[in-house]
């Protein structure tokens, strides 16, 4: 095998030992309320072949709605061989996160399947409508349709008092069947950050925190996974930043005259025209 310097000079890509795909716009795409999912042409068959090669795989969505235990069943009703400890979210990073720094109660903005996670770490999680006054050390904010000023009130006096501010997702909107919908917890986290000017820790995509859980869990390196989605700002940037390696579908919100157009921080760094094309890729195709 060449060198990694090598291989960049030939145009060639690195090693990839493993890989994290994207959910909506990637794999699926699903209805506003993320209950129903339409599969992409190619999904399950390039999943199973990667089982069949012994490619270790997770997919990671920045959707915190469901927790991994009761969405990874409906995609493998779908037939996408995807275990529940292989469907990682924002809320799996954040109680990671928040375990190992010491973090026991948390203002959870979101609906119930956002805390599940922190739950699971024995982390106590709090939500607004349960009018409780007890101090937290953390807010985090997810999924949360219904959230109103009060909750962001709450969310605001929790971090005057002390509490640091953990994030799901940064991204404005994602891919869905019925195109562009917008990201609650973007909206939401702006809200409270332009009251508060708190710093905040994201945990999903594009955050290093994402991707090192993510390499964590695959077992390898960062820089030897394979980040697969349809968003230049989300999937790629993080892609870049830890030097992994970068393939950008066109299954989603991003087209290939799009992709050609973005700046070398956001390109992926191969446009697959199908999913199965991953199966080129030096350390898959060949394993």
């Amino acid at each position: 095998m060449k060198n990694t310097s090598q291989s960049r000079r030939n145009g060639r890509l690195k090693f990839v030992e493993g890989v994290v795909f994207d959910l909506d716009g990637t794999l699926v795409l699903s209805d506003r309320s993320l209950s129903n999912y339409q599969l992409l042409p190619g999904a399950a068959e390039l999943l199973n072949n990667l089982n069949d090669r012994g490619v270790p795989f997770v997919v990671f969505t920045n959707g915190t709605n469901y927790p991994s235990s009761e969405q990874a069943p409906k995609l493998r009703a779908l037939g996408l061989p995807i275990s529940d400890d292989a469907l990682l979210t924002p809320s799996s990073v954040a109680a990671d996160l928040m375990f190992h720094r010491g973090i026991k109660r948390v203002l959870v903005l979101g609906t119930p399947g956002v805390g599940h996670a922190l739950a699971q770490m024995e982390i106590r999680t709090i939500f607004p409508r349960d009018h409780c006054t007890e101090h937290v050390d953390a807010v985090y904010i997810g999924w949360y349709p219904e959230c109103s000023m009060k909750d962001i009130e709450a969310a605001a006096k929790a971090i005057w008092s002390g509490a640091e501010l953990y994030v799901a997702s940064d991204v404005p909107f994602f891919a869905t069947a019925g195109g562009k919908s917008m990201g609650y917890s973007y909206a939401i986290s702006a809200a409270v950050r332009r009251v508060t000017r708190a710093p905040m820790v994201l945990t999903g995509k594009p955050s290093l925190h994402a991707l090192r859980f993510v390499a964590n869990r695959l077992g390898i390196p960062m820089s030897r996974v394979g980040v697969v989605g349809d968003d230049p700002l989300v999937e790629m940037i993080m892609a870049r930043r830890g030097r992994a390696v970068g393939f950008g579908v066109t299954t989603g919100i991003t087209n290939a005259s799009d992709w050609a157009k973005q700046p070398a921080g956001r390109r992926p760094h191969r446009v697959l025209s199908r999913l199965g094309d991953l199966l080129g890729t030096p350390g898959i195709g060949n394993r």
